[in-house]
């Protein structure tokens, strides 16, 4: 097997893109998609044509109505090649505003819906903010499953567990990134690569952390720089991975070990740790990466959302 069928048999391969048609050879179980995803694809000649019909079969609504549409629609054509569930991301600018996030999480449940797709096929992407996550658990009560993004935390991560949140995307080369910047010239990338590896770090010790303490929310690895990261998580519980990098896994015929062991995790000796707000807004504050991080996440995402809206305005 090549290591991306290796891959398959310890972990759920997620496909992280808005181009739909890549999909198909890849063959992975869901997909991701986010506004920076959703701009380069609406951006190219074989998908301006679904760009344009949807806005011009809903130019009477608000304009963020119908970049609701316009998100819908590539879920619904993710979902025609997928077996299992499509992400799609509330708008980042709402990242603060709990209200507002249930809100546009509704309507773009009552989009799938109104299109036949059951919300069990949907994860609503919603970043790891304080807020984030109070609507996010208030979502999950009502059956409205969600995946929370941006998180580079392990305080992140300890809340949306105890929120009884669907599941997790910790930014794997994000993370990364950060640390090589940091250490400038005195970084080793050799001896900061594979389990090593600052991000793949991060999600190994929530991951370990989940299985311990029994926690059902889904961790899903994200963001990846290289087939080393992906290498070092084989066994998490999924891992969202570009075409780009799909097809680097595919092309290899190396053996692929499974590096995260669940009953390990639970054999080991792992405190569990609680958060309130104030506590968790303190243990975010003193991690400078992952304020960083979050931060500049959420002005990317926020960015994008801005240029397509103004493609739909035009």
């Amino acid at each position: 097997m090549n290591q991306l069928e290796q891959l398959k048999q310890v972990t759920t391969v997620v496909a992280d893109t808005g181009n739909f048609r890549q999909l198909a050879q890849f063959a992975p179980r869901d997909a991701t998609t986010n506004p920076s995803l959703i701009l380069k694809a609406v951006q190219s000649p074989d998908y301006a044509p679904l760009l344009h019909d949807t806005v011009a079969a809903h130019k009477q609504l608000a304009l963020d109505e119908i970049v609701d549409h316009v998100l819908v629609r590539f879920g619904l054509e993710i979902l025609k090649v997928v077996p299992g569930r499509v992400s799609t991301e509330v708008d980042a600018r709402l990242s603060f505003d709990a209200a507002a996030t249930q809100a546009r999480a509704h309507r773009i449940i009552g989009l799938y819906e109104a299109a036949g797709i059951q919300r069990e096929r949907v994860l609503i992407k919603i970043a790891s903010t304080w807020e984030g996550m109070q609507a996010a658990a208030a979502l999950e009560r009502e059956g409205i499953h969600c995946n929370l993004t941006l998180l580079f935390s392990f305080s992140q991560a300890v809340v949306c567990g105890a929120s009884g949140i669907r599941l997790i995307s910790p930014f794997v080369g994000r993370i990364y990134d950060w640390y090589k910047k940091t250490a400038g010239s005195h970084w080793d990338e050799s001896a900061s690569s594979g389990a090593n590896d600052p991000g793949v770090k991060s999600v190994a010790q929530i991951y370990r952390y989940y299985k311990k303490h029994g926690i059902a929310t889904e961790v899903m690895g994200a963001s990846f720089r290289n087939i080393g990261q992906i290498q070092a998580l084989a066994g998490c519980d999924l891992l969202t991975i570009s075409p780009e990098l799909l097809a680097q896994l595919q092309a290899s015929e190396a053996s692929l070990p499974c590096a995260l062991d669940p009953i390990a995790a639970r054999a080991a000796d792992i405190p569990a740790v609680s958060f309130d707000e104030a506590g968790f807004r303190f243990a975010l504050n003193q991690d400078a990466m992952a304020t960083e991080k979050l931060a500049e996440g959420i002005r990317q995402f926020a960015a994008d959302s801005v240029k397509l809206d103004q493609m739909i305005a035009s």
